[in-house]
């Protein structure tokens, strides 16, 4: 492992990139003794919902245990897509075809309901439809890469382009990847303007949102009220949401069980000259792989950085010792980024699922949109937006991501502390080794 001194800039820091521009925000104001629903978690999916419930003259207040904004939402790579990871992530695995259709249907509903709101609530989140490419590990994987593509442009509609290795090049310039595809209609966001753009769409609308207020206890009452317990006092509701995902906790025991925390870190870059900018991703495009534990990388959206990601290692790290690992994963894939410093390296918790799905329900009358799975800008703003018509009797018809079975299967083994998360991650990084050193000979 190289000396960290000189990949690590002046001034480095370990917030998010994402948060130079749109910090998170501290929300001390009393609470309301009283709301008709109170929201855990002021993630994407709990800003949408309030957004909906408020715009509907719903008494809307929001809680979070630390900075309104400081969780996995604006920790994200910002990413967005429609319905790539029931497809390419294996969610669909053993889903019936009549649900596989809804779920994908529904899939693509989040992408297009993000584009809307984006665009009507004129929302400054840099969206920008830039496309997205896809990239084999191995030579193996690109056949499958391909299947995959077909599998997305007949399901979603979307523009598939297989790029074979003899025309990398026009997509990014390095040969450590084997071909892949590009998908057109893929892009990404800010994550950290995106949040406070809903911020401030929840709060036009009406909703309370407070900060520095854990949920520590839920208790009925009569009359069809919860006494909610936070660090900052006692609230009354007729109903209580959680969007909570990777950060679900023991105010949450339900939850806990069946949404894994896994840690997944960024760096970004320091500013790269335009020519460097451009021989690395000329389209300034979304970039995953195809490894058990991916790489994702894309340009920051002024175009001037790359902003790489990945799980470094079998263990959590602090980030000022995941930086010189990912700055030696990335220049595997990019060798003339040897030079470039990292001016950021950050970290957030995914939440994942066991059967790699999101769900929204409700269990003991609390309801929850929970899930993303590594896929959370669309599908978790979409699910807050389909909470909320499910509390005002309003929606079509329900979600294909509200099932029962979540209910009935907690992750096996599993008490709420992710203990085997280095036993899987080692065995994945063991794996993605053999097989590209398989590939090599």
């Amino acid at each position: 492992m190289p000396d960290p001194a000189p990949i690590l800039a002046e001034g480095f820091t370990t917030d998010p990139y994402w948060w130079d521009a749109a910090a998170p925000e501290t929300a001390r104001d009393p609470l309301p003794e009283e709301t008709d629903v109170l929201v855990v978690g002021s993630g994407y999916c709990g800003l949408s919902a309030a957004a909906e419930l408020a715009r509907n003259g719903v008494s809307v207040t929001v809680v979070d245990a630390e900075e309104l904004g400081a969780g996995a939402s604006t920790r994200s790579g910002g990413m967005v897509s429609s319905g790539q990871k029931l497809v390419i992530g294996g969610a669909i695995k053993g889903v019936d075809a009549a649900r596989m259709a809804r779920l994908l249907e529904d899939s693509l509903s989040s992408y297009e309901h993000l584009k809307t709101l984006i665009r009507e609530e004129a929302l400054d989140a840099d969206l920008g439809i830039v496309g997205r490419y896809f990239a084999a590990y191995v030579p193996r994987h690109y056949d499958r890469l391909r299947r995959h593509g077909e599998l997305l442009a007949r399901h979603t509609g979307v523009t598939v382009h297989e790029i074979p290795k003899s025309r990398q090049h026009e997509v990014t310039r390095t040969d450590f990847y084997h071909g892949g595809i590009v998908i057109d209609e893929y892009g990404g966001l800010h994550p950290g303007k995106y949040h406070r753009a809903l911020r401030g769409l929840a709060r036009r609308h009406g909703a309370t949102l407070r900060s520095h207020a854990p949920v520590l206890t839920v208790e009925p009452l009569s009359g069809g009220l919860y006494a909610v317990e936070t660090g900052r006092g006692r609230i009354r509701a007729r109903h209580v949401l959680y969007g909570t995902n990777g950060y679900s906790d023991r105010a949450s025991p339900f939850l806990r069980k069946r949404v894994v925390p896994v840690r997944s870190y960024q760096i970004a870059t320091e500013p790269l000259p335009k020519a460097l900018m451009a021989e690395i991703n000329p389209g300034r495009r979304m970039i995953t792989d195809s490894r058990r534990e991916l790489i994702y990388a894309r340009p920051s959206p002024d175009g001037t950085r790359l902003l790489f990601g990945s799980r470094p290692g079998m263990f959590t790290l602090p980030e000022h010792e995941a930086a010189p690992r990912l700055h030696a994963l990335m220049r595997t894939v990019w060798p003339q980024l040897a030079q470039v410093r990292v001016t950021h390296c950050w970290s957030g918790k995914v939440g994942m699922t066991a059967d790699k799905l999101a769900h929204l329900g409700r269990q003991d009358g609390l309801d929850f949109a929970v899930g993303c799975n590594g896929n959370g800008v669309a599908l978790m703003t979409y699910l807050g937006h389909q909470a909320a018509l499910k509390l005002l009797g309003r929606q079509n018809r329900p979600s294909a991501f509200d099932a029962p079975a979540f209910a009935a299967v907690p992750v096996p083994f599993y008490d709420g502390t992710p203990w085997f998360l280095p036993v899987v991650s080692g065995w994945y990084h063991f794996r993605d080794a053999v097989e590209h050193r398989l590939a090599r000979r």
